[in-house]
């Protein structure tokens, strides 16, 4: 396939492929973001693929795109925020009585900030909780993964995952009475 074929399949499937990782994530930059992926994906295995097939296929690599999104660690880090945010008392940040709201812009500047709280106090834990934490949240490796590059038993990464989520939360919320939030 040459460059401008490529092109313009791109054309001819972009709104799709937005379409397909829109309705997964609900989330408009994210969505974007998950189509170029897509695409980038598509241009790298295009050779797989027959061109009667290329539709089916390229939504298939956008819905696992998105769900692999909402699998990450990006995920995970907001999902502890907002476990955090609910120990504190705040009723846990983006839900209503178990429903999704939209955000201001001032919300979401508050979740960066949650973020980059989350991961000074994750480079802040001591061994052997550092690296399994970095691993986790922030490289977005699974468990096995993370066994397997420190050489330690999968049930020892879990446990050590567990403490360290416990540590974080302990030293977020200090942080936050720090701040008086």
């Amino acid at each position: 396939m040459t460059n401008e074929d490529f092109r313009q399949l791109v054309e001819t499937y972009q709104k799709l492929v937005f379409t397909v990782c829109y309705q997964l994530v609900k989330d408009y930059q994210e969505a974007q973001n998950l189509t170029q992926e897509t695409f980038l994906s598509a241009y790298q295995h295009i050779d797989r693929c027959q061109v009667a097939y290329l539709k089916p296929w390229l939504a298939r690599i956008a819905t696992n795109k998105a769900k692999d999104y909402l699998k990450s660690a990006y995920m995970r880090r907001v999902q502890l925020s907002e476990d955090i945010d609910a120990d504190v008392g705040t009723g846990g940040v983006g839900r209503d009585r178990g429903r999704s709201v939209v955000h201001s812009p001032d919300d979401i500047f508050l979740g960066r900030e949650d973020i980059r709280l989350v991961t000074d106090q994750i480079y802040q834990l001591k061994e052997p909780y550092l690296k399994v934490s970095v691993l986790y949240f922030l490289q977005e490796k699974s468990v096995t993964e993370i066994a397997e590059i420190l050489g330690r038993p999968v049930k020892t990464v879990k446990t050590q995952l567990y403490r360290a989520k416990n540590i974080l939360k302990e030293s977020l919320k200090k942080s936050m009475q720090e701040e008086g939030v």
